[in-house]
C-alpha cells in the first residue's frame, strides 16, 4: 500500500469533517489509527526541519571521526627571588685618616708644637675643627687622653662632619729668636781678605746687632766684629748697612778682614745676634765651619 502524503492526509481529514458538520444526520467516523498515524508524521516532519544538520568531520568511508584537540597546559610562574641590598654602615664618630704621615700640633699651624703625628694606615677620632676648616681637632694617636690639631691637605674623613663643634684656636705662640747662618763667598780690597755670611732670620725676635769671631784653624788666626746693623761690602766699590734683620728677612754681612787671603784653610765662625743694639737684649749663637 503506498505511503500517503502526510499534508494530503491531513486535508482528508479537514474534509471528511467539513461534510460531516454540512450533511445534517450523517456521522462519519474517521479511522482512529490513520489519524495517529498522520499526527505522527505531521511532528516527526517538523522536528527534521528544526533538527541542525551534524557535520562529521573527517569521515572515513562513512564513518564518522571526531578530532581532539588538547588543551595547552597552564603553567603557574614561579616567583624571582631578588636578594636583599647590602648596607655599609656609615661610623655615626667622624674619623680621619692620611694618605701621607701628618704631623699633630697644639694648635693649627706649623707655629705650635708638635705633640704626635697620624701614619699612613691609621684612624683618629675628630672631635672637631677650626673656624676656616683646613685643620681637625682630634684624638692625638700618641698619647691616650689627648688631643692635638691635624692638618686636613692629606686627610680623609668619614661619618657626619657637619656636627662637629667649632673650636677656637690656642693664641699663637711667640716664635723663640732663631736664625741660620751658611758661608755665601768671599771678597778683597786694598790687601784685605774677608768672608761673606749669609743670614736668614727664622724667629720672631727682630735682631738690632751682631758680634762674629772668625778664627783660621790651619793658622789659629783670629778676626773679630761688634756692630749695630749689618753690613755687607762689595769688594772696594761700596758697602751696605742696614739696622736690623727683622723676622723672615735675609741679610748677607762681610766678616773682619785678614791680611792674608785664608782661601782653602778651614774657618770657624762664631756669630751672636741680639734684640738690642750693643749685643744686648735677646741674644741667640750659631757656630759654623766652611772652607772658602
Amino acid at each position: 500500500m503506498p505511503k500517503l502524503n502526510p499534508i494530503l492526509l491531513s486535508v482528508i481529514v479537514l474534509l471528511l469533517a467539513s461534510l460531516a458538520c454540512a450533511v445534517p444526520n450523517i456521522q462519519v467516523r474517521p479511522d482512529q489509527s490513520l489519524m495517529d498515524t498522520a499526527v505522527a508524521q505531521t511532528i516527526v516532519a517538523g522536528l527534521t526541519q528544526l533538527a541542525p544538520s551534524l557535520v562529521p568531520i573527517g569521515s572515513v568511508s562513512g564513518t564518522p571521526s571526531f578530532t581532539f584537540t588538547p588543551e595547552a597546559p597552564t603553567f603557574t610562574p614561579t616567583a624571582t627571588l631578588t636578594p636583599s641590598p647590602v648596607y655599609t654602615s656609615t661610623p655615626l664618630t667622624p674619623q680621619i685618616s692620611v694618605s701621607v704621615a701628618t704631623n699633630c700640633r697644639v694648635g693649627p699651624g706649623k707655629v705650635y708644637d708638635r705633640v704626635g703625628a697620624l701614619l699612613v694606615g691609621e684612624v683618629a677620632e675628630v672631635v672637631g675643627r677650626d673656624p676656616i676648616g683646613n685643620y681637625w681637632y682630634i684624638r692625638n694617636p700618641d698619647s691616650n687622653s689627648g688631643f692635638c690639631w691635624l692638618w686636613g691637605q692629606y686627610a680623609t674623613l668619614s661619618g657626619n662632619t657637619s656636627v662637629l663643634p667649632v673650636f677656637t684656636p690656642p693664641p699663637t705662640p711667640t716664635p723663640m729668636p732663631d736664625f741660620e747662618a751658611s758661608f755665601s763667598g768671599s771678597d778683597t780690597c786694598a790687601g784685605g781678605w774677608w768672608v761673606d755670611i749669609r743670614f736668614e732670620n727664622t724667629g720672631g725676635t727682630n735682631f738690632k746687632s751682631v758680634s762674629m769671631t772668625v778664627r783660621d784653624t790651619v793658622t789659629d788666626a783670629v778676626q773679630s766684629l761688634y756692630s749695630d746693623g749689618f753690613t755687607s761690602k762689595d769688594g772696594c766699590l761700596s758697602a751696605v748697612t742696614r739696622d736690623n734683620l727683622p723676622p723672615g728677612e735675609k741679610r748677607t754681612i762681610s766678616s773682619p778682614a785678614f791680611a792674608y787671603d785664608p782661601s782653602g784653610h778651614k774657618l770657624r765662625a762664631t756669630i751672636t745676634l741680639c734684640s738690642n743694639t750693643a749685643q744686648s737684649g735677646t741674644c741667640v749663637t750659631k757656630v759654623i765651619t766652611f772652607t772658602p
